[in-house]
């Protein structure tokens, strides 16, 4: 894998990833019992964006390292793959 794929597959593995982590540890104004006017009670209480994006990067990273590995060492033949019709 060059560097350039390398960096384009976790981009991208990156940016899936942070919709999956988002939502982990968030407390809703609702659950906090402090509804600011004029936002929905399911608003975030306390967004904390340094912390979504170590946990996003850490769990981004292993997923990264898993495909390098089937990448680099073939564990899954490209043959196996369904790729197009037939």
């Amino acid at each position: 894998m060059s560097l350039t794929l390398g960096i384009a597959v976790y981009f991208i593995i990156w940016w899936t990833v942070l919709f999956a982590v988002l939502p982990i540890g968030v407390r809703t104004q609702d659950e906090e019992g402090d509804v600011v006017p004029g936002t929905p009670e399911s608003a975030p209480a306390a967004f904390k964006l340094l912390r979504v994006l170590l946990l996003n990067t850490l769990v981004a990273s292993i997923v990264f390292a898993g495909v390098w590995l089937v990448i680099t060492y073939h564990l899954i033949p490209i043959e196996d793959l369904p790729i197009g019709g037939g």
